[in-house]
């Protein structure tokens, strides 16, 4: 999630599943997607990405929606 935030937004919107390496440790789970406003889920980015010691930079309602299209 702090690699990529493009990434990362469209995670939370789309849902994951399958293997994926986080701090080299493997993890294979599955998150259903969420339907969250562009506000909503910007602020869920921010969240993630400014806690526990992360320092991620904000994300904007305007960065969601571009990420929707791509």
């Amino acid at each position: 999630l702090m690699k990529d935030k493009t990434r990362a937004i469209k995670q939370i919107l789309n849902g994951v599943s399958g293997e994926m390496k986080v701090n080299g440790k493997i993890y294979n789970g599955e998150m259903s997607g969420f339907d969250l406003s562009d506000q909503e889920a910007s602020d869920v980015v921010n969240y993630i990405r400014n806690s526990w010691g992360n320092k991620g930079g904000a994300t904007t309602p305007e960065e969601v929606k571009a990420a929707r299209t791509k």
